[in-house]
């Protein structure tokens, strides 16, 4: 970390013991999604539109916001509904569900290991890899 300012001092303890107000994110493994996942169900693949056209779940409710637009296209993600959020491995998914969380989001679960774990599993079907120099 370049240009660090400071630390607070007792960590999140500390942070608690004020009464400031704290967040989490929820995340599950790959695998209860498997076992949770039904057709109703909303997922939220925040991969760049590159990655999800290559290759993607094939689900009726699935949707591509990719990271860089989460924060200045947030609208486009309904507040009432719950999404399983995923990216590909796991790192710009909490990120995004971070952002989401700011703007007032609640009902976002990530999926641990992101799209690299889901295409391991038997029961969701993904989409056939494409390779994404031929979509240019």
């Amino acid at each position: 970390y370049d240009n660090t300012l400071g630390f607070l001092k007792g960590g999140l303890s500390a942070w608690k013991n004020e009464g400031l107000n704290t967040e989490k994110i929820v995340s599950i493994s790959a695998e209860e999604f498997e076992n949770r996942l039904t057709e109703n169900d909303n997922v939220l693949d925040v991969r760049k539109v590159s990655e999800f056209n290559s290759e993607h779940i094939l689900h009726p409710n699935i949707q591509n916001t990719c990271l860089d637009k989460v924060y200045t296209n947030f609208t486009e993600i309904s507040i009432d509904k719950e999404y399983y959020v995923h990216c590909a491995g796991g790192y710009r998914s909490v990120i995004a569900m971070s952002i989401l969380q700011q703007k007032g989001y609640q009902k976002l679960i990530n999926i641990e290991g992101g799209f690299e774990a889901i295409k391991k599993l038997e029961k969701i079907k993904t989409s056939e890899f494409v390779c994404p120099t031929t979509l240019l």
